[in-house]
C-alpha cells in the first residue's frame, strides 16, 4: 500500500493531469468552451498543497507535455510528411516539441505554487499566467491561448479590444485561482478580487451589424501539398486557377497561400497569367515567392492593380518553425517549402492599397500573433486579409484551431477579416467575430463574398500588450518580494551580542 506521500504526489499529478484534459475538451475538435474559466482549477489546487518547487514544477511540466502533445497532434503529420522525417523522426522531433512547450506549464506551476497561499493569491495568479502565456510567442510556438475560448461569450469579449486576447485569460484564470480557493477552504477575504468581474458591463459592447458595403472573389483551389509538379501539372493547374478566378465577376480576388511553384518573379508564363487576371478584374491579390537583394526567398503576399503592375508587396515576418526556416538546433530536419535555402522574414509592416480599401495582409501563421496583426489596423488598414495554406495540417482539428485564432484578432482590431485558404477553412469574419460566410473546407471553389470597412482604431490596436507584460512583471516582482523582503529584515536586524 502506498504511504501518504506517495498517494499525494499520484493525487496531484492526476488533478494536473485533469487540467490538461479539460484545455483540450474547451479547444477545438470537443469545442466545450464554457469549461474555460475551470480548467486550471485542479492544477491549482495540486500546487496550493505542494511545497516543493520541483514538485510543482513536474505537475506542470507533465500536464503542458500531455496537453501539447494531444493538442497539436497534427505537428507530427506535418514533419513525418511533409517534413520528410519518415514516421519515426516524426515521432521523434514532436516528442521534443511536446517536451518544450511544456516548459511554460512547468514554470507557471513552479511559481504559482506559493502564490496559491498569498492574500492576493487571485490576482497574482491570474497575472502570472497572462504573463507566461504572452511569452509563447517570443520564446518559440505561439498557438491558442487560454483567451481565445471566450470568442462567443459576450461579457468578456469586450476586454479583447482594449487589453487583447489576454484580458479574456486574465479573466478565466482569476475565476480558475477563485474557485480552487474555495475548494480549499481559505478565507473568502481572498474573493475580493471578483468584485471588479461587474465592471465589465461597464465597457461598451462589441460592435454588430456593421454593414459589408464591399464586394470580393475568395479562391479556394484545394490543391494538394504533396504533389510531384511537373510541366504538365502545373499548366493544368495554371488554367483551374484562371477559371476559378472568372467565376463570377469582382472588383478584387484573392487567391490563398498555394503549395505550388508558380512564382511571379521566377515565371514569365505566370506573370503573364496574373497580369491576365488583374486586368480583367481590376485588382488580384495573391501569395508568390520573393526574394531579398541576395536572392534569398521570401514568404510574399503580392498586390497586382488594374493595369496588372505590382501596387504593393508584403513580405512574412513571422515565419514558421521548421516550416519555412529550421532552428539552428534541429538543422536535421529537412524543410517543408523546397526552396533552395531557408525562407528569410521580412522586416515592414505594409498596407496594400485599392481604390475600395486598405488591405492589411498577413500570411498563415501570422494569424496567431496579436501584436503583429494589431500593426495593420494600426498604420491604417480598414480590412484585414489573412492568405493561409492550411493543407499541411491534413484533415486534423488543426483548420478550426486557426478559424478560431482569426475570430479573436478579427475582435481585437474591430475589423472585418477575409481567411482565404486553399483548402479550408475559407470565411469571413465580422467585427464582432462571427462567422459570415464559410466556405467548405476540403473543396475547391470560388465564392464571392460581402466586406466592410472600418477606419477607427481600438485601443489595442494602438497601445499592443502592455497588459500582458505588465502582468508578467508584476507576477514576477510578487514572486520575488518574501525572498527580498527576507533578506532586507536579515540585513537591518540588530546583531545579538553573546
Amino acid at each position: 500500500m502506498l504511504n501518504a506521500y506517495y498517494r499525494g504526489v499520484l493525487l496531484h499529478t492526476l488533478l494536473s493531469l485533469l487540467t490538461a484534459g479539460l484545455l483540450l475538451l474547451a479547444m477545438p475538435r470537443f469545442d466545450q468552451r464554457w469549461l474555460a474559466p475551470i480548467a486550471l482549477t485542479p492544477l491549482l489546487i495540486a500546487l496550493a498543497r505542494t511545497r516543493h518547487a520541483a514538485q510543482r514544477f513536474f505537475y506542470g511540466w507533465a500536464a503542458g507535455i500531455f496537453y501539447w502533445a494531444m493538442l497539436c497532434t497534427w505537428i507530427q503529420f506535418v514533419l513525418a510528411v511533409h517534413g520528410g522525417l519518415g514516421e519515426a523522426g516524426g515521432w521523434a522531433c514532436f516528442v521534443l516539441f511536446a517536451l518544450y512547450k511544456g516548459l511554460h506549464l512547468g514554470v507557471f506551476s513552479a511559481l504559482a505554487g506559493p502564490l496559491m497561499n498569498r492574500a492576493y493569491a487571485i490576482p497574482a495568479v491570474a497575472a502570472l499566467w497572462t504573463g507566461l502565456e504572452r511569452t509563447h510567442g517570443t520564446f518559440g510556438f505561439a498557438w491558442l491561448d487560454l483567451g481565445n475560448l471566450g470568442i462567443d461569450m459576450s461579457l468578456p469579449l469586450r476586454l479583447a479590444p482594449f487589453i487583447g486576447v489576454y484580458g479574456l485569460s486574465f479573466v478565466f484564470a482569476m475565476i480558475a485561482a477563485a474557485l480552487a480557493c474555495v475548494f480549499l477552504r481559505q478565507s473568502r477575504l481572498k474573493l475580493l478580487p471578483l468584485c471588479a468581474l461587474p465592471l465589465l458591463w461597464l465597457l461598451p459592447r462589441i460592435p454588430e451589424n456593421i454593414p459589408a458595403t464591399q464586394s470580393a472573389l475568395v479562391v479556394q483551389p484545394n490543391i494538394d501539398p504533396s504533389i510531384d509538379w511537373n510541366s504538365l501539372l502545373q499548366d493544368e493547374t495554371e488554367r483551374r486557377l484562371v477559371f476559378l478566378s472568372n467565376a463570377l465577376p469582382a472588383p478584387l480576388i484573392i487567391w490563398p497561400e498555394l503549395p505550388a511553384p508558380l512564382y511571379y518573379y521566377d515565371d514569365p508564363t505566370f506573370r503573364r497569367l496574373a497580369t491576365g487576371i488583374a486586368e480583367r478584374h481590376g485588382w488580384f491579390l495573391f501569395g508568390t515567392v520573393a526574394y531579398t537583394g541576395e536572392h534569398q526567398p521570401m514568404n510574399t503576399a503580392l498586390l497586382l492593380g488594374p493595369d496588372g503592375s505590382v501596387a504593393g508587396r508584403y513580405d512574412k515576418i513571422d515565419l514558421v518553425p521548421f516550416g519555412e526556416f529550421v532552428p539552428p538546433f534541429f538543422s536535421f530536419v529537412n524543410r517543408i517549402t523546397r526552396e533552395a535555402g531557408d525562407f528569410v522574414p521580412g522586416h515592414d509592416i505594409r498596407i496594400l492599397n485599392t481604390t475600395q480599401a486598405r488591405l492589411g495582409v498577413f500570411i498563415c501563421y501570422e494569424s496567431a500573433f496579436p501584436d503583429l496583426v494589431r500593426q495593420f489596423s494600426r498604420s491604417g488598414a480598414n480590412v484585414l486579409v489573412n492568405l493561409s495554406n492550411d493543407a499541411y495540417f491534413g484533415r486534423s482539428e488543426a483548420h478550426q484551431q486557426h478559424l478560431l485564432v482569426a475570430r479573436m484578432r478579427a475582435v481585437e482590431n474591430r475589423r472585418y477579416l477575409i481567411r482565404s485558404t486553399n483548402d479550408g477553412i475559407s470565411a469571413v469574419i465580422d467585427p464582432a467575430g462571427r462567422v459570415t460566410r464559410r466556405l467548405p473546407p476540403y473543396e475547391q471553389a470560388a465564392a464571392p463574398i460581402r466586406f466592410g470597412l472600418v477606419t477607427a482604431t481600438t485601443f489595442y490596436a494602438r497601445h499592443g500588450d502592455w497588459f500582458a507584460w505588465s502582468c508578467l512583471v508584476f507576477s514576477l516582482a510578487l514572486c520575488g518580494w518574501p525572498v527580498v523582503a527576507k533578506r532586507f529584515r536579515s540585513a537591518s536586524a540588530p546583531a545579538v551580542r553573546p
